[in-house]
């Protein structure tokens, strides 16, 4: 069953969340386990896909958009705003709702920032009253880390 966590920043925007995810594919690539990052449409694919060309610095993160690759080998970590090829891995939630696919993955990972605060509460009672285990970490200084 699909392992759901619940990332909790005390961050206000959803700028801290896409620097948050960005740390968490480079964690990914670390372990070797493929990502998907999740976003909205295609303007936030994009958005994304610049800043993890940037952030965190001196990292490289092997990554591509989903929609530019049709048929060519995965990307340790892709972003979409569709749903995947391949799923498998880790799924980084950063769209508003909750994909139809994440249960095709191993694990996923909702960012909260107070943004999305409540978005980040229905989507938790969701995923409880289905039955899958929930897990809550609360991070002040992740960014220093």
């Amino acid at each position: 069953m699909t392992r759901v966590d619940f990332y909790i920043l005390k961050d206000v925007d959803m700028n801290a969340a896409c620097r948050f995810a960005c740390r968490l594919a480079v964690k990914a690539v670390g372990a070797g386990t493929p990502m998907h990052l999740h976003v909205a449409d295609e303007a936030a694919a994009a958005d994304l896909d610049d800043l993890l060309w940037n952030y965190p610095e001196h990292r490289f993160v092997p990554h591509g958009l989903a929609a530019d690759r049709p048929g060519a080998p995965r990307q340790p970590v892709e972003i979409g705003w569709q749903p995947p090829r391949e799923p498998e891995g880790l799924l980084v939630n950063l769209a508003p709702e909750i994909p139809s696919f994440f249960g095709r993955f191993d694990r996923v990972a909702e960012i909260v920032v107070d943004a999305n605060r409540d978005d980040g509460r229905a989507r938790y009672k969701f995923y409880r009253d289905r039955g899958f285990p929930l897990f809550h970490h609360d991070l002040d200084e992740w960014e220093t880390a």
